[in-house]
């Protein structure tokens, strides 16, 4: 940006009332987001009610957890149940 056009930024944020200036800094903080971020902030909120179902496989998904003492699965085990190997997803390309 040049100096301009940021002091011109400043000119219209100096402008304006205290809570229309939070609302314009909270906004250009918004678009300095990376753009998943910025997606995620965008979404609208989960109003999905939460069913008996729900509760009891979280229940049972966390006594599975306990039981292997607080280990998932490796994920060599996964990418083998597809013919896949950790090699297979090189780091660096």
């Amino acid at each position: 940006m040049t100096a301009t056009k940021a002091q011109q930024a400043l000119a219209l944020l100096d402008r304006m009332d205290p809570a229309r200036r939070s609302a314009a800094l909270r906004f250009m903080e918004f678009l300095l987001l990376d753009p998943v971020s910025s997606a995620a902030a965008a979404a609208p909120p989960d109003d999905e009610l939460v069913t008996e179902e729900d509760r009891r496989r979280l229940r049972n998904g966390q006594v599975w957890f306990e039981g292997r003492g607080g280990k998932g699965i490796p994920i060599e085990e996964v990418l083998a149940e597809f013919g896949l190997r950790v090699e297979d997803f090189p780091l660096n390309k």
